[in-house]
């Protein structure tokens, strides 16, 4: 899930995330936004508001790995990032390795070099 860091239009204070208590009002202002400003604290912490840890299933405890995806930060868990590679390389037929061709085009690479 990305996270750009814009301010929520109709939005004047943080708090307004503790007050939301239930699934119905969560859901409404998925629709709205998915955009909330949020603080970086010291030490570089970044709170995630209680309603949008809801709305991505995001509960204390759990690891999340952080990346840079075109200047925004991107937060997902483990678990999402496997079901997104294991798609993506779902179309790779069983008896084919990946591995033994990476393997085989950098010896034909260190082959060229040194012949060079």
């Amino acid at each position: 899930m990305v996270f750009p860091c814009s301010l929520w239009s109709n939005a004047t204070s943080s708090n307004m995330w503790h007050r939301m208590n239930n699934v119905a009002q969560i859901k409404q202002m998925s629709e709205l936004s998915k955009s909330v400003e949020v603080h970086l604290g010291r030490q570089g912490r970044l709170v995630i508001p209680a309603a949008l840890r809801r709305l991505l299933g995001f509960e204390e405890g759990d690891k999340l790995v952080a990346r840079e995806e075109a200047g925004r930060l991107v937060l997902e868990k483990p678990e999402a990032i496997k079901q997104q590679l294991k798609a993506r390389f779902a179309q790779v037929p069983t008896n084919r390795s990946l591995v033994n061709e990476l393997i085989a085009e950098r010896r034909q690479a260190a082959k060229k070099e040194a012949s060079e």
